[in-house]
């Protein structure tokens, strides 16, 4: 039985993950069990996303982790998009994304140099896919930033506006002893967001 675990991301609660859930139905028509779905709300260049923890923790050996895209999984330098992959094989587990190539199975079945050119090429495509995921963050950030001093020279920019009705939700139900883990999931925003706004309360700053 081939064992599958879905991975889905986005970077804000603006946008809609709900498009990500086609993967898996197409996992199950591919004959797949799906042993689990996770969903994190975060930016792709963190590794401390509770879901992807979760997902870690939770592969067994022979899961094979399913995300529509690379960048889905990392948007970080390649160096620490490599040891992501790493701790996934370090489970036991195969990706199946779009543009990285598993030629595990195909590689397994010969020896010598036929061996040692399709695991090269294999990392050698792997590298390439988590390089680009990382340049396409990098371009996306220039660009906003472009956009922000644009909007600074035009007199148009007043920066990013606090949330102040979810973040006094977050004061209340950190200052009534509940977990950063519960208030993360009472207020609906990621444990990310419930430490910064306790961080800010705590420091006295307005949040």
């Amino acid at each position: 039985m081939k064992v599958a675990r879905i991975y889905m991301r986005v970077s804000t609660k603006q946008q809609d993950i709900r498009r990500q859930d086609a993967i898996t139905d197409s996992a199950r028509q591919a004959g797949y069990y799906i042993a689990g779905i996770y969903r994190d709300t975060e930016s792709g260049v963190r590794y401390d996303r509770p879901e992807l923890l979760r997902m870690i923790e939770d592969l067994q050996p022979g899961d094979v982790v399913i995300a529509e895209q690379m960048d889905r999984l990392s948007r970080g330098p390649l160096a620490e998009a490599e040891k992501l992959v790493q701790t996934l094989r370090a489970k036991g587990a195969r990706l199946a994304v779009p543009g990285v190539v598993d030629l595990s199975e195909l590689s397994d079945s010969t020896d010598g140099i036929t061996k040692l050119l399709l695991q090269g090429m294999q990392e050698l495509l792997l590298k390439i896919t988590l390089q680009l995921a990382h340049e396409d963050w990098e371009n996306r950030r220039e660009r906003q930033r472009q956009g922000i001093r644009r909007a600074k020279s035009e007199g148009k920019y007043k920066g990013r506006q606090a949330d102040k009705m979810l973040h006094n939700r977050i004061v209340a139900l950190r200052s009534a002893g509940q977990t950063i883990a519960e208030t993360a999931r009472l207020a609906d925003c990621s444990a990310s967001q419930v430490k910064r706004v306790w961080a800010a309360h705590q420091a006295g700053s307005k949040p």
